[in-house]
């Protein structure tokens, strides 16, 4: 979710992420309003753009108020036309049966809630501003910023009622393709369906020389791309085996270890985390990290003073999402693959990472190759 994106802060623990695109729509409003002539046009384009990420923050914390039954999302990233909503494996609550519903669900609360702002900001607008009128043209205009709050909830709502991934139609279809077969491919049929409008809607907007429309379809395209990266990451982690990824080829503590032996040994190795062995019993994991301060905190020491006892433990045949869960549920970094009681590989936060995402570019290739 980091590509392309900046952070924005956390509103109930989602983080709040914004799209690139975003700066695409400053510098249209912004070049737009300078050509007036009007020095204080470019401030009322930069309003405009507040007004438009402002109504696009709402319709999006309507999704994630309808979906936290289900989980809440671990982020949202803010497009200038709606959002994508970046699950979190570690606390999904998974319903097979019914996700479609709930998918269902979550997407009308966007339009809803752009609605609802619509209506009441048109109603406390009429009640107190005095001369306020709706329908003056333009209706979505840097001059008439408060006429623009209205339409700007008006025009999200109508737009994600389209059935172009991914706005909220095209959750809606997609909903309804993954009751006959599995989310990626679901995701992957909406998503064309979403390039297609795409694709009109910039097409009709250059030989209408209306280069609004052109923002949108150019929205509409990015947006449908990052969640079709997104989908593909999903199945990475439920369909890959812990044994795929595993590092087979890794380094142990022992707890009657010295710190400075333990650090000798992290210095010429790659790893970031350790099992610590007994015998033949795992007994705990300790990180560099964690060495690093407790020398310097403390001096010399043991091994067995600073590991952490608390920690998990997989099967070879468990999935990277099973992986994952248990990584973020305890804070963990390390995650010992055990086959038979037996320690035959180890996950690391930093591999499990690497791992799922070049699986998910070489299967995106594949799919690529046998659609070819």
């Amino acid at each position: 979710m980091r590509s392309w994106s900046i952070p924005l802060g956390r509103i109930f623990g989602v983080e709040i992420r914004v799209h690139l695109t975003f700066l695409f729509l400053l510098v249209f409003v912004w070049g737009t309003e300078s050509a007036t002539q009007d020095p204080s046009a470019a401030l009322r384009g930069l309003g405009l753009v507040g007004i438009i990420f402002g109504s696009v923050v709402l319709h999006e914390l309507g999704h994630a108020f309808v979906a936290r039954g289900s989980g809440a999302p671990k982020g949202i990233i803010l497009l200038p036309i709606g959002g994508i909503t970046i699950p979190d494996e570690a606390n999904a609550i998974p319903d097979p049966i019914n996700a479609w519903k709930r998918d269902i669900r979550a997407a009308a609360a966007g339009p809803l809630v752009s609605f609802f702002v619509a209506g009441v900001s048109a109603v406390v607008l009429l009640a107190t501003v005095p001369h306020f009128s709706l329908t003056t043209r333009p209706f979505l205009y840097s001059g008439a910023l408060l006429r623009s709050i209205v339409w700007a909830n008006v025009y999200i709502g109508l737009l994600n009622l389209l059935p172009a991934y991914p706005m909220d139609g095209g959750r809606v279809l997609r909903a309804l393709f993954a009751r006959q077969m599995d989310v990626v491919h679901a995701t992957q049929r909406a998503i064309r369906i979403g390039h297609v409008f795409s694709i009109l809607f910039m097409m009709v907007g250059i030989l209408l020389g209306n280069w609004w429309l052109v923002m949108v379809g150019f929205f509409i395209f990015a947006g449908a791309n990052l969640e079709e990266r997104s989908a593909v990451f999903q199945s990475v982690l439920q369909s890959v085996r812990l044994e795929e990824v595993m590092l087979t080829d890794f380094a142990t503590l022992s707890p009657a270890d010295t710190l400075e032996d333990a650090l000798e040994k992290a210095v010429h190795t790659l790893q970031d985390d350790f099992p610590v062995i007994r015998g033949s019993d795992m007994v705990g994991v300790v990180s560099r990290q964690k060495i690093l301060e407790a020398l310097r905190a403390e001096g010399n020491g043991y091994v067995q003073a600073v590991m952490n006892r608390i920690f998990e433990v997989a099967a070879r045949q468990e999935s990277l999402a099973s992986a994952f869960r248990k990584l973020s549920a305890r804070n963990l970094s390390i995650i010992p693959i055990v086959d038979e009681q037996r320690l035959v590989g180890i996950v690391t936060l930093q591999n499990l990472m690497h791992s799922m995402s070049l699986l998910a570019e070489s299967r995106k290739l594949r799919r690529q190759a046998l659609d070819s």
